[in-house]
């Protein structure tokens, strides 16, 4: 497979795991399995965004972007992806551990309900 469709695909599953990671304990209203997958997603992400960290997916990307003639990007998928679309420029650490915290607080509200619908 094309090094470049490989790129690609690592952004796709990126994507994917910033989106399981903010929803997926929906997901466990109708799959209790999901459990297993979704806590460590969860807490990878909240690291993630109040460490300022970056994730393995985005050097795997920009190695096989680079690998196949094509320049990589500096900084992290949620950097280059996704702050410029849903955050304002000039984003400060501050908002970043607020967004880590509200990303927390929604899922902790979620399970908080699975529980007490689980326990009637």
């Amino acid at each position: 497979m094309n090094k470049l469709l490989l790129a690609d695909l690592v952004v796709l599953i990126h994507l994917a795991f910033v989106i399981f990671a903010v929803f997926g304990a929906l997901l466990i209203i109708k799959w209790r399995w999901i459990i297993s997958l979704h806590l460590p997603a969860l807490f990878w992400a909240f690291y993630i965004e109040i460490t300022g960290g970056i994730c393995p997916l985005t050097p795997l990307e920009n190695s096989l972007r680079s690998s196949s003639g094509e320049s990589g990007y500096s900084g992290g998928f949620v950097e280059y992806y996704l702050i410029p679309v849903l955050y304002p420029t000039g984003l400060t650490k501050d908002v970043q551990l607020l967004l880590g915290i509200i990303l927390l607080g929604i899922n902790i509200l979620i399970y908080s309900r699975i529980i007490m619908k689980v326990r009637r």
